[in-house]
Parts: structure tokens; sequence; C-alpha cells
């Protein structure tokens, strides 16, 4: 219930009234027009966030996008609706002990309309939801800026002034324009981040919303708002995690701001024994504990729901994605959590070195206290500690709720990557950033007018601000275009942080994928240099050396990397390959048994065992294990193919028919399975069957020399001999080094000479 505030006496409080903030005053020679109606003040806001961020538009997919779009099954039609509410961001069980648990079915939904509406993985489509997201996201915080400065007025009536205060308008402008942003709008998979800030504001402005209705409607109303901002909130949270903190928020504004809790007033009196506390009457009041038992209910709730979703314990972390929580030491783990706050901090003051990922020796760890680096820590708290102390001291209640809502905003919404709670995997993510830097803004702009309002220099401090904003705007757009392709976006982080292995990795991976081998080597090397326990970066190199054919290196990082984390079953799976070529064969089926061990859905595996098998001649095996990778992956063309030509190798025609046959059926347009069945026809003497499916696979590649050549041995037994010498011609005029195409050409010359000979 809402206190009845007109018959408030000793020990009461005022109604909460929504002023006009004396700090727009202050701000007068940095916007010396009149007050901008709120719809001019959020077109301009709107436009200058869209402007900042509209050159990633046509980016690509990068970096994490690859696994939570492109490689994530949840987004297709095939997967039903129903799988999302089980699954993890990244289309993986949420139950299974290998998934990652963060849990944003309705992030992965709106991926999943945009890949409808798109017609398939378009990156525009998904780009440009982002910009118009952080565009609109912007636009609403206008409104609950003015009510972080207490900007929003009403009349006696309860009719609501058309005013968007000045201060509003700046903290929008920097909060629209800030460059740690980018991660979240140029990189797709940061919509999670927006659309938890997008719910996470409205919950806000919602729970805001029940004390100016209050005044008009009475308690219902106020009730309904409460549930609804905890609602709204509950889906924050559905986006990502991060946004239940907003019920945490919404208590400090009711408590701190709304009731006037005044927390230096009730220990200056506990200290003196004084029973009379006045700001303790606020405790007794009704509405305040029925409005905290909703929050706390509701909290307590969603945590309770998404625990039994969970389904297990935390995610399983590596020391390579957060040192500092393996750090034996608690005191060496509280230093350089510290370090990381500072950090964070500085990427909101200075966000110049901005980087995708900044573990694996990025940031090295603090191990002793005489470090040069704990000066960051110390320079973080005595900040932070001072707008403490000028929150709970100041006697100015406008100058304590801004203060208060400022510190609300930029602590309470990182408590979740703070490893307060539990361990993080990562170290700074400039991400989870987006939501705390509404707080800086507010504590920027504050600043700004409290300098305005103690300097005859207010030019200056205008050009500054006006500097700050420019600035901001072209590294948004320098940082956009950065984001556009993986190459500029990992080659950005060297200048940043050249000792994360990652970067190494990254760039080395997209040299690879680009077909420059020699470059992507010598990345390699330097990330397994920099971290002599990345297995990932072994198991790259390794098969880049397989394929150069320099096996025994190959071999060596393979095991290496298998040593090291025993249940990486990709390494496994290389290894058996690498061993294979080196002749040892054991050994080989020995680790592609343990590749199976790790990951038993591994078809590529069991593909790669049955071409071992082959090998060494035990050709029921090598069916079975071609036979499970088809069962575990029906569209595996090499494992059917293998089938086909090994069971027409060894004269079972009717068998791999019938094989053939099956795999045309899954997979119908493979043209490599038409060419392998068209054999088997030919063979079988079903020529004109035969024919047809050669025609179909030259059509699908006609380039393929061997197509042509085998389609001229048909016609050739099927005595269309002109045919026959056409599509040997074709066949050597595509590879003229093909020796059975010449000797079967020739023969059919021989033929030719013959029959004109006999003619003559």
């Amino acid at each position: 219930m809402i206190p009845n505030q007109h018959n408030a006496g000793a020990g009461g409080h005022q109604p909460a009234v929504f002023r006009m903030a004396v700090l727009d005053t202050d701000l007068d020679h940095i916007f010396p027009s009149s007050v901008l109606p709120p719809f001019w003040a959020k077109l301009v806001v709107g436009l200058v966030a869209i402007v900042c961020f509209a050159r990633s538009y046509d980016g690509d997919f990068v970096f994490d996008d690859s696994e939570a779009i492109v490689n994530n099954k949840d987004l297709q039609a095939e997967t039903p609706l129903g799988d999302l509410w089980h699954h993890d961001f990244w289309g993986s069980r949420l139950s299974s002990n290998t998934s990652h648990k963060s849990y944003r079915p309705l992030t992965v939904l709106t991926f999943r309309i945009n890949y409808y509406l798109s017609g398939g993985f378009h990156p525009v489509g998904f780009h440009v939801v982002n910009i118009l997201l952080h565009g609109g996201i912007s636009v609403l915080m206008v409104d609950v800026f003015s009510v972080l400065f207490g900007g929003l007025q009403y009349t006696s009536k309860g009719r609501r002034l058309h005013l968007a205060p000045r201060a509003s308008l700046l903290a929008a402008l920097l909060f629209a324009v800030h460059p740690v942003h980018t991660e979240c709008v140029a990189g797709v998979v940061g919509r999670a981040d927006l659309l938890c800030a997008l719910f996470f504001l409205l919950s806000f402005l919602g729970y805001c919303k029940a004390f100016r209705e209050s005044n008009k409607e009475g308690t219902y109303s106020s009730t309904f708002w409460v549930l609804l901002s905890i609602f709204l909130g509950a889906v924050a949270m559905l986006c990502k995690e991060q946004g239940i903190t907003v019920l945490g928020l919404n208590a400090v504004f009711d408590i701190l701001v709304i009731g006037k809790f005044n927390v230096l007033e009730i220990v200056q009196k506990v200290l003196h024994k004084d029973k009379s506390l006045e700001s303790l009457s606020m405790l007794r009041n009704g509405g305040l504990l029925f409005r905290m038992t909703l929050l706390t209910s509701g909290g307590a709730g969603m945590l309770y729901v998404r625990w039994r979703i969970m389904g297990t314990g935390p995610p399983a972390f590596t020391e390579v994605d957060n040192p500092a929580s393996f750090a034996d030491s608690m005191l060496v783990r509280a230093i350089n959590y510290n370090y990381y706050y500072s950090l964070n901090a500085w990427l909101l003051l200075c966000p110049w070195w901005l980087c995708f990922d900044w573990s694996m020796g990025c940031i090295p760890l603090i191990k002793s206290v005489s470090d040069w680096r704990v000066i960051a820590l110390a320079a973080l708290w005595f900040c932070l500690i001072g707008l403490i102390c000028q929150a709970l001291c100041s006697e100015d209640g406008h100058k304590r709720r801004i203060l208060t809502l400022g510190l609300g905003f930029l602590v309470i919404p990182f408590l979740p990557a703070s490893n307060l709670f539990f361990r993080v995997g990562f170290v700074v993510a400039e991400r989870v950033l987006y939501l705390p830097s509404v707080g800086y803004c507010v504590l920027l702009t504050f600043g700004f007018g409290a300098l305005s309002k103690h300097t005859k220099k207010k030019k200056l401090i205008a050009a500054v601000v006006l500097g700050i904003l420019l600035i901001n705007m072209l590294r948004c757009v320098v940082r956009s275009g950065q984001w556009r392709s993986e190459e500029q976006l990992f080659r950005s982080a060297l200048s940043v942080c050249p000792l994360n292995a990652k970067v190494h990795y990254n760039i080395g991976k997209n040299l690879a994928d680009k077909g420059n081998q020699t470059a992507a080597i010598r990345y390699y090397r330097e990330a397994v240099r920099l971290n002599p326990k990345y297995v990932h970066a072994m198991n790259n190199l390794g098969n880049i050396l397989k394929e150069r054919n320099e096996l025994q290196e190959a071999e060596e990082l393979l095991s290496l990397a298998v040593r090291i984390q025993p249940d990486f079953a990709a390494a496994w799976m290389n290894l058996g390959i690498v061993q294979n070529s080196l002749k040892r064969f054991e050994a080989a089926e020995q680790s592609y048994r343990m590749a199976i061990k790790h990951r038993r859905k591994y078809p590529d595996c069991y593909y790669n065992l049955g071409r071992l098998y082959a090998d060494l001649n035990r050709h029921v095996d090598a069916l079975n294990a071609w036979r499970n990778a088809t069962v575990l992956k029906p569209e595996h063309s090499l494992a059917w193919n293998n089938m086909i030509i090994l069971l027409d190798n060894t004269g079972n025609l009717a068998q791999a028919e019938a094989v053939g046959r099956e795999a045309l059926e899954l997979i119908p347009n493979d043209h490599s399975l038409m060419f392998s069945l068209a054999n088997v026809l030919g063979k079988s003497q079903k020529y004109k069957e035969s024919e047809a499916l050669f025609l179909k696979a030259i059509k699908a590649n006609p380039n393929a020399a061997s197509y042509h050549g085998n389609l001229a041995v048909l016609y050739h037994r099927w005595g269309h001999l002109d045919l026959a010498k056409k599509h040997y011609e074709i066949s050597l005029q595509l590879d003229p080094t093909a020796s059975g195409t010449k000797e079967n050409y020739g023969l059919l010359r021989r033929k030719l000479e013959l029959m004109q000979k006999k003619d003559v």
C-alpha cells in the first residue's frame, strides 16, 4: 500500500514529487536554447545513436556470432519452439554438464524470427535490428534520466508536463554515443544485452509509475505497476541473466529516494543510542514492506525457476577464462578482482582501448602489493568512497538523489559480473557495461553541472562536453567498422592485448580459413608460446602441419594437447589421422576410440575409423564404422560414398546399389553420390539409369574429368562409341594426365579404326 501521506506528522515523510532539476539551470551554457519538447529531444538522441553504429549494418557474423547464430539449430524451423526453453544460448541442452548455462530463450527467439524473416543467415537483418534496438533504448533513456535527475513534473491535476530537461538530454546523448557499447550493437550476440537493457529500463520506469499513479488512482494502481515491473524484470532475465538486478535497483530507489531513508542519520543515532530514529519510521510503513515483499518474492521465484531449469550446478570455467578466480591466495583473488573493477571503470571513462576478448594473458595477474597497478585499485575506491560519502552526507536532497541513483545504476547491474557471488567466465567484458554505463552518464552529467556552478569558465566546460560527444561519436564509427569483419576485429586487438593468446589464435584461424597456411602457422605458434597449455591452438596447428605432411611435429603437438586435456575429442581424432598417415595403425585405432569415448556422437571420427579399417582390409568393420557415421549424421556424404565404393570394389553390387539409393534419398543433390551409384549401375548393365545419373552429376559439376571419363567408359561398354569418344576427349581436356582415360581412349580409337577398315 501507499501510505496516506497527507496526514504525515512528526517522523512522517512528504510525498515523492518529481520536480525540475536545479542541475538543469547549470547546463544552460551547453544547451542555451529553451528546453526541448520530449519528441524533439528523443528524435535527436535516437538519430545520433543510430548514426554512431550505422556502419556495422552490413557486417559479417563475427566471433561468437558463429556459434550462437550460424551453428545454432534452435534458429531453424526443424527445431521445435519448445526446445528453446530447455537449451542454452548456444543451442546445447541446459541440463548438460558441458552447457555454458547462459539461459536466454527470448533472445534466441528474436534470432529465430530474424532467420525466418531474412530467409536464412543473412547478417544485414540481424545487424539492423541491433542498431534499431540501441536507438530505441537511447530514446527511452531520455525518460529514464528525467526520473534520475528528478525532471518529470506533474500539475496539481496530475497531468504530465511535457519537458525534457537539459541534464536528461545530455546524459542520454552521452549514453547514445558511448564507444563501449560497440560490442553489444555491432556484435549480433550483443542483442542479449540490448534486450535485457530494454526490459530492465521498462521495469524501472514501471516501478516509478507506481508512485506517480498513486497520487491519482490509489493503491490498486500502485500494486499493478509493481507487479508489472517484476514481470518485466523476469522478461529482462530471460533475455540475459543480468536482468534480475533491476529488482535490487527498484528496492534502492524505493527505500533511499522515495522513502528518503537516511543511512547517515541512523548510523549517527545508533552510535549515540538515540531512540528517536525518524528515518526508521518508514520501516513501519505497510506500503513499503508490501512492495519489498513483492520484490523479494519475485526475485526468489525467478532464481528458483532458473535453478530448476538449469538442472545442474554452474558452468565449469577454466583458468584461462578467469585466472584470478583460480588463485590460491584469497588476497591475490581480492586484489585482482578489484583491479578488474578498475579496468571496467577505466573503459567507461576512456573507451579508447577496446578489445573483443580480454582473457589469456591480456591482463597479467597482480601477485604482489608492490605491483604498480595497485594504484588503480586505490584510485577506484577513493572515487567510489568519495561519491558514497557525498550521497550519504549531503544535505541537498536533489544531489543525494542523483548520486544515489547514479551509483545504483553503476554498481547493481554489474554485480553478476563481479565474481562476488559466483565465478564468471571472463576477465573483462565490454558487453556487461551496457547498463552500468547509465550510472556513469548520470555521474558525469552531474559532475559537469557541478563544475559549471562553481567556475566562471563555462565556455571551456561546454567545449569539453561537446568534444567528448564528438570524439566518442568518431570512436563509435571507427570501432563499428572494425566489427564488420573478423579479420579487422582480430587485428584491432593486437595493439590492445598483444599478450592475449586468443587474439593470435583467432587471427591464425581466420588466415587458415582463407587458405594462408604459412601466416596461420606463425600466429598459431605465437599463441602456443604465449599460452603453452592452449590446446585449441595446438590442435589447429597440428592439423595444418598434417596437411603439409609435417607429420612428426603434428603428432607431438596433438599428443601434448590430449595430455593437457584428456577429454579433447577433436584432438584425439586428429592424432589418430596423423598416426594413420604414419602407418601406426594400432595407435591410430586407440586414438579414434578415445575420441569416441569422450564424444559418443562423433560421426567424423567414425568416418575416419572406417578409413583406417579399410586400409587394413577389415571391410566389415569399415562398413560398420561408416554406417555409424551416417546414423549419427544422415547427410554425411563421404561416409555414404565410401560404403558404396567399398561394396563396389568387393563385388557386392546389389548391396552397393541399395546403399547408393538410400544415400540419394537422404541427399538427393549430391553429385558425388550420383557418380558412385552410376558406376555401380553401369557394372550391373543398367545402362540407361546409369547414363541418367552420370549426366545429372555432370550437370551439377561439369568440370569433373572423372565424371566425363567414366561416362565415356559406360558408352564404350554400351556400344555408343561416338558418345564415348566425345566424353573421353572432354575428360582429357579437363585432365590431360589421366592415364586410365588415355588408355581407354586409345583402345576406343583403335576399335574405331578397325571398324573403318572393315567398312572399306
